[in-house]
């Protein structure tokens, strides 16, 4: 049984192609339980696991919830609004009493960037980041290259283009890091304003034009604006950025005939992205969403080394 040879899931940057794509081959072979009549393996069984969730999540949390389920894990949910956070424990603390309850594992979501790589350090349990502030989340950058991988049969040499706000998208950098190291070509587009001041850190390719971005990419990849993580005065109007960022039709007609259709969701329908477009033969909007589950269970069977009796 091959196993992930480190303690926890923090980020894209700091894994190595070879850890990518046992994740990925893995959840293949995670995809095939969710296709049963019974969805259910003793793989986890008798390993108990917290969902510490500080901001709001519907499909990130469902998923490694059903991720946990199906492998017999027992997780516990734990949203920050009902913690003793909101008593003055900070998270540290929290967490290291949820540690004394021998759980194996934390799953965590924080508006903190960094918050998932402070709290590996302070406990000896597993944490697995499902997105810390601006910084990254991991998981959704291997569910939209399993995606990826799925539907083109490769990453490497495909041009991926992503639109919109990068600047404060953790996505973003997790796909950026992750499709980087399995050999695709970034391009990425949207206001300047919405670009990170690091840009070069990425190298990666910036096109304000996003007709231009857009040109023979095989995969178009439209962002969330993160609206609750803005400043005022980034770009003038909603409507102004759907006019020239937006993605519909029209403008993917530039891309390669059999370019796949991404976004993370939620989705801001006329905004982000033309309706017609997320629900069109190109997309694969929810095809990402079974993918996350069939990610999050790789991850989890990978990080936990499953059971002695398996």
């Amino acid at each position: 049984m091959q196993t992930l040879r480190r303690k926890d899931i923090l980020g894209l940057e700091e894994m190595s192609a070879e850890e990518i794509t046992l994740i990925l081959e893995t959840a293949r072979s995670m995809r095939e339980i969710m296709q049963r009549h019974i969805k259910k393996v003793p793989t986890l069984r008798g390993r108990s696991m917290i969902n510490l969730f500080y901001e709001p999540s519907t499909r990130t949390k469902a998923s490694f919830e059903l991720a946990q389920k199906y492998m017999s894990s027992d997780p516990i949910n734990v949203a920050g609004t009902s913690s003793s956070l909101v008593k003055g424990e900070t998270l540290k603390d929290t967490v290291r009493n949820l540690e004394m309850m021998n759980i194996d594992c934390v799953v965590m979501r924080h508006p903190v960037s960094g918050s998932a790589h402070y709290l590996a350090r302070n406990v000896e349990i597993s944490v697995v980041n499902a997105g810390d502030g601006m910084h990254e989340h991991p998981t959704q950058g291997l569910l939209d290259m399993f995606t990826i991988l799925d539907k083109k049969g490769r990453l490497e040499k495909l041009k991926v283009t992503i639109v919109g706000d990068i600047r404060h998208s953790r996505v973003a950098r997790s796909n950026i890091w992750g499709l980087k190291k399995m050999g695709a070509e970034v391009v990425v587009s949207g206001p300047t304003t919405l670009m990170p001041p690091d840009m070069e850190d990425f190298e990666i390719r910036f096109e304000p034009s996003l007709d231009d971005a857009i040109e023979g990419a095989d995969v178009v990849m439209a962002l969330r604006l993160q609206k609750e993580r803005q400043e005022g005065g980034l770009f003038p109007t909603l409507r102004e950025y759907a006019e020239l960022y937006g993605l519909n039709s029209r403008r993917v007609e530039k891309a390669n005939e059999d370019a796949l259709i991404m976004h993370p969701g939620p989705i801001n329908r006329g905004i982000e992205i033309s309706s017609e477009l997320a629900d069109g033969p190109r997309s694969v909007v929810l095809d990402q969403v079974t993918s996350g589950v069939a990610v999050r269970m790789a991850i989890l069977y990978l990080l936990l080394g499953g059971t002695k009796e398996e």
